[in-house]
């Protein structure tokens, strides 16, 4: 078995070490940055970073997707219910059901994306 095909989509740094995971990606000013962990045909982690303000407009996406607030808060709209996040929360936005996310302040979250 080829390890380089084996590890295509991971992110290096992760792998076989430990990491803080709310070092793997910084905050920029007036901006949202994203950072893959795993990217797989069955779901993707992607860690993100936004500044105070900062939104991802409303839309839907056809998976359910997990998101574990590592830092800060924020508010989700999830199929029109507004839900406050912190640090340390889980939340769940259902396949097909639009939301939308609004950094209250800095904010680190990782979504989890199942896609099968």
């Amino acid at each position: 078995m080829n390890c380089d095909k084996e590890r295509e989509g991971v992110l290096e740094a992760c792998v076989a070490q430990t990491r803080a995971l709310n070092e793997l990606v910084e905050y920029a000013a007036d901006s949202i940055v994203s950072k893959t962990i795993i990217n797989k045909a069955v779901g993707t982690l992607t860690l993100f970073a936004f500044d105070k303000g900062q939104k991802l407009s409303e839309h839907t996406v056809p998976y359910d997707a997990l998101v574990q607030v590592v830092d800060g808060k924020a508010s989700l709209t999830i199929g029109g219910r507004n839900v406050d996040v912190s640090a340390g929360e889980v939340v769940i936005m259902p396949a097909n059901v639009p939301h939308s996310v609004t950094a209250n302040e800095r904010f680190k979250m990782l979504l989890t994306m199942i896609r099968a």
